[in-house]
């Protein structure tokens, strides 16, 4: 997967050229300030869609593509001041840049991710906003939606996904019942790496997997535990895993 820049005054996007012919085509929302706002994309009837979470993602369907559109939103106190906001330090040191580029390395490594197509970034002198753009996973659940029903051995691969990112280096910052999805096939994806880097290993993992268990205690208080020593059974039954 090749990356191609395209800058036009302030704005500036990053994408796949494979999956994004160009980022001014007609049907399209007019590119820069336009593609950050969700009305934009629904006016053309492009949003089919859209999922919780602070940044409301849209679902987007154009000609053949189904796309996720994700404004970045700050949560917490800072939000208070901003909530869409970020301070300009360099175009690659961008949250949406940095995003696309790890989920491409991700994606070529072959582990569960959906293909990243877009990242916009439009500079607004100290400051800046972004959204990124990725392939929709069809028929897909958050693991939260599934958690009532799920089978150990759902449990189990939840487990051993995760521990294929953690040996792949992938430090998760918020891992949670959400940012895991489980396709129609079962088949367990992650997402939103937002704030999420490649790193050697280390006290991270832990750190991980404590936030995931927060996250089922929060979504299923009363199966929580069992939910989470199934996963852990998995995380640490992944082939080539040492045992405990």
């Amino acid at each position: 997967m090749t990356l191609t820049t395209y800058h036009h005054r302030d704005s500036h996007i990053l994408y796949d050229d494979t999956r994004l012919a160009q980022p001014d085509l007609p049907i399209l929302p007019a590119f820069g300030e336009a593609w950050l706002e969700p009305d934009a994309w629904a006016e053309r009837g492009l949003v089919v869609g859209s999922a919780p979470g602070r940044g409301a993602s849209q679902f987007l369907e154009i000609d053949e593509h189904q796309w996720v559109l994700r404004p970045y939103r700050r949560g917490g106190m800072v939000a208070k001041v901003s909530r869409a906001d970020y301070l300009w330090t360099g175009l690659e040191r961008t949250r949406g840049f940095r995003e696309m580029r790890l989920t491409r390395a991700l994606f070529e490594q072959g582990l569960p991710v959906p293909a990243p197509v877009a990242t916009l970034v439009v500079r607004h002198g100290l400051s800046y906003r972004a959204a990124l753009i990725t392939e929709r996973l069809a028929n897909s659940q958050a693991l939260a939606e599934r958690l009532a029903e799920a089978s150990p051995a759902l449990l189990a691969d939840v487990g051993a996904t995760i521990r294929r990112f953690h040996d792949a280096g992938l430090d998760h910052v918020d891992l949670n019942a959400r940012n895991l999805l489980v396709s129609a096939d079962d088949k367990i994806w992650l997402i939103d790496f937002d704030r999420c880097r490649l790193r050697p290993q280390g006290a991270w993992r832990q750190r991980n997997l404590s936030r995931l268990k927060r996250s089922l205690e929060r979504f299923s208080p009363t199966g929580a535990r069992a939910s989470y020593d199934l996963v852990i059974e998995g995380y640490h039954g992944a082939p080539g895993t040492p045992s405990r």
